[in-house]
């Protein structure tokens, strides 16, 4: 949560539609986007403005379980149905659920959005973390998301504004720009693969049937001297970055990507003092009337 684009991970959260054929790889930063982001996804749920407590809440999407365990912190009275179209993210959901102490609070159901219509009960609270751009039908999923809300009921809706990037301007010294060519390189694939990504969802909530109770972006920039976690989620972005991008990039970026990517090279980047995550998130609520 798949019509997995290359970095369809750093959307904090795996589809909820075909499944990766990578799943470890994507699983892998997925975690490391759940522990390096951990500060804003729990500002985001903090923000949210639920009328009340929500007992039962449904995580469209929820990959290895960013969003999941965010909102069992946030409301210590909830249970979390967590839906995601991965068997192996629901695998590793479930261990980290029983590691926490929190297994009674979830439950897990593998279903693939476009085609499945899983059973979600009455939920007063529906989160999908970049789990919605990739779906086909988007609105018809929109409708039953409205449809199974309890009255009263929130929906929240992350989206990225892009993909994180790591070097900071006019690096590495030997080739500038190398990570937003990578990028470009990309931008027709994740086109077609994510047709809803960037898009504005206030008015097609609204086209659903929602109200839309609140918009917020949140500027996300992390330094890499916050955590060694910051490099191993650079390290494994580029290393996905490098094998999708590779069909349209110059040989001297492919070489200097490798250069990077090499953890004994001087100048790879685990070794690089000036990384940081920089990005946007946007949270959309809508309230079922």
């Amino acid at each position: 949560m798949n019509h997995t684009a290359p970095h369809a991970a750093h959307d904090g959260a795996h589809p909820a539609s075909h499944p990766a054929p990578d799943d470890d790889g994507q699983a892998e930063i997925l975690d490391l986007d759940a522990e390096v982001l951990a500060e804003h996804i729990a500002s985001i749920t903090a923000w949210l403005p639920v009328e009340r407590e929500p007992c039962h809440i449904v995580d469209l999407g929820c990959g290895t379980g960013a969003g999941t365990f965010a909102l069992l912190a946030r409301f210590p009275g909830a249970r979390v149905t967590a839906v995601d179209a991965s068997e192996s993210h629901l695998r590793r959901l479930r261990e980290k659920a029983a590691a926490l102490g929190v297994s009674d609070r979830v439950r897990t159901v593998p279903a693939d959005l476009d085609v499945d219509r899983p059973e979600l009960g009455r939920p007063e609270l529906v989160w999908a973390s970049a789990s919605l751009h990739h779906l086909a039908d988007l609105d018809r999923t929109l409708r039953r998301v409205h449809d199974v809300l309890a009255p009263g009921g929130l929906f929240a809706v992350v989206e990225l504004a892009g993909f994180p990037r790591f070097l900071p301007a006019g690096a590495p010294r030997e080739r500038p720009g190398l990570e937003e060519r990578c990028h470009a390189a990309l931008a027709h694939h994740h086109a077609e693969q994510a047709p809803h990504r960037g898009a504005d969802w206030g008015p097609k909530l609204t086209a659903a049937g929602f109200t839309v109770a609140g918009e917020r972006t949140i500027t996300v920039n992390v330094d890499g001297s916050r955590g060694e976690a910051v490099g191993r989620y650079a390290l494994s972005s580029f290393r996905r970055l490098r094998s999708s991008a590779a069909h349209a990039l110059a040989a001297e970026d492919l070489d200097l990507l490798d250069e990077l990517l090499d953890p004994d090279s001087p100048r790879g980047i685990l070794r690089r003092g000036d990384l940081a995550v920089r990005t946007e998130r946007t949270v959309w609520a809508a309230r079922r009337a």
